[in-house]
């Protein structure tokens, strides 16, 4: 996938615009771990794509796959409304550590729509650039023949369901968990987790276990 990708006109002009903005401003998630999200998932076993915004914008914070912080970090606002809604939905409680590398291990792609953030600036990369390189990631993943739950929170991620055709899919959509938006209604209690591990069991596939044990 990334061989065709980096050789598109988009994907030049990316590279230049990251180069800069590493170059002069304080940039998350470190550069390295910018694709975390694609080196923790193999396409061959993927089952589920979590679809968010950008990364967490503050020190510390981002590592490359959406929503997850690294072990010992406090967990942000957004990631404590996943946990709350798997509490929901489980009736298991979850442990106060945000690495969701645990969910990447079992075929979850954390993946947002734009990929990098300047500091204390949240939007601040949404570029045309990235949004055709997540459009050829979603247009790529689309050919894959197993089954797969696409999770698809918040505005920005929604804008990306037009690229989701293959009928062995399950889309399920939702506001964004921050507290800006699932405080006034839409993200809980819509049983995104349960609904995923149900296509899952139907298509003859491994669930994934959403309790970080």
């Amino acid at each position: 996938m990334f061989d065709k990708i980096k050789v598109e006109p988009y994907a030049h002009k990316l590279r230049a615009f990251l180069d800069e903005e590493y170059a002069r401003y304080t940039v998350y998630p470190p550069r390295a771990l910018m694709h975390n999200a694609f080196n923790q998932t193999n396409p061959a076993t993927l089952k589920v794509v979590i679809l968010g915004q950008d990364p967490y914008h503050e020190p510390q914070q981002a590592m490359g796959l959406s929503f997850s912080v690294p072990s010992g970090v406090t967990l942000p606002p957004s990631l404590q409304n996943i946990y709350k809604e798997i509490e929901n939905e489980y009736g298991e409680k979850m442990k106060e550590d945000g690495d969701l590398t645990y969910l990447a291990k079992q075929g979850c792609l954390l993946l947002n729509t734009i990929l990098s953030v300047r500091a204390h600036q949240p939007l601040s990369h949404d570029i045309k650039e990235y949004a055709s390189f997540i459009a050829d990631v979603l247009k790529y993943i689309d050919t894959l023949n197993q089954p797969i739950v696409f999770m698809l929170w918040g505005g920005h991620a929604k804008k990306y369901k037009q690229y989701i055709h293959n009928p062995h899919r399950l889309i399920l959509e939702s506001v964004h968990p921050s507290p800006l938006s699932a405080n006034r209604g839409g993200w809980f209690h819509h049983q995104h987790f349960k609904r995923a591990n149900e296509y899952l069991a139907k298509n003859g596939v491994n669930t994934i276990d959403w309790i970080n044990h």
